[in-house]
C-alpha cells in the first residue's frame, strides 16, 4: 500500500502545482485584463475630452460666424437705407427743379404768344386800312359812275374786312402752333 500512498501524494502534489500555476496565470490574465481595461478607459476619456473640445470649438466658431453675419447684414441694411434716402433726395430735388423749369418755360411761351399776337393784330389793323385805301382810290377814280356804282365798292370794302379778320385769326393760330412746337422740341 505504500505505493498507493505515494501515488496519491504525487497526484496531490501535481494538483497543487497545477492550482498554483492556474492561480498565477489567472492572476496574470486578470492583471493584464485590468491593465487593458484601464488603458481602454484612459483612451476613452482622452477621446471624450478631445470630442468635447472639438464641439466647443465648433460652437464658438458658429457663434462668431453668426455674429459676423449679423454685423454684415446690419451694415448692408444701413448702406441700403442710406442709398435709398440719397436717391429719394435726388429725385425730389430733380422733380422740384423740373417743375420750376416747366413753370419758367410756360411763362416764356405765354410771353411769346402775347408778343406774337400783339404784332399780328397790329399788322392786321395796318393791312385792313391798306386794303381800304385801294378801294377808296377806286371809288375816287370812278366818280363819274352812277350812285349805285359807287355804293357797290363800299360793300366790297365791308366784305373784305371779314376775310381779313379770318386771315388774322388763322395767322395767330399758326404762330401759336409753331411756338408750341418749338418749345416742345427744346
Amino acid at each position: 500500500m505504500s505505493n498507493g500512498d505515494g501515488v496519491t501524494a504525487m497526484a496531490s502534489d501535481a494538483v497543487e502545482t497545477v492550482k498554483e500555476k492556474v492561480a498565477e496565470v489567472s492572476g496574470a490574465v486578470a492583471s493584464s485584463a485590468s491593465a487593458t481595461v484601464a488603458k481602454v478607459k484612459k483612451a476613452a476619456k482622452t477621446a471624450e475630452k478631445k470630442v468635447k473640445t472639438k464641439v466647443a470649438e465648433a460652437k464658438k466658431a458658429a457663434k462668431s460666424a453668426e455674429k459676423t453675419v449679423k454685423t454684415k447684414v446690419a451694415k448692408a441694411r444701413k448702406a441700403v437705407k442710406k442709398a435709398v434716402a440719397a436717391t429719394k433726395k435726388k429725385l425730389t430735388t430733380a422733380s422740384k427743379d423740373a417743375k420750376k423749369e416747366v413753370a419758367v418755360l410756360k411763362k416764356k411761351v405765354a410771353a411769346k404768344k402775347v408778343a406774337k399776337q400783339a404784332p399780328a393784330k397790329k399788322a392786321v389793323a395796318k393791312k385792313a386800312p391798306a386794303k381800304k385805301a385801294p378801294a377808296k382810290t377806286a371809288v375816287k377814280k370812278a366818280p363819274a359812275k352812277k350812285a349805285a356804282a359807287s355804293k357797290a365798292p363800299a360793300k366790297k370794302v365791308a366784305a373784305s374786312k371779314a376775310p381779313a379778320k379770318k386771315a388774322a385769326k388763322k395767322a395767330v393760330k399758326k404762330v401759336a402752333k409753331k411756338a408750341a412746337g418749338k418749345t416742345a422740341s427744346k
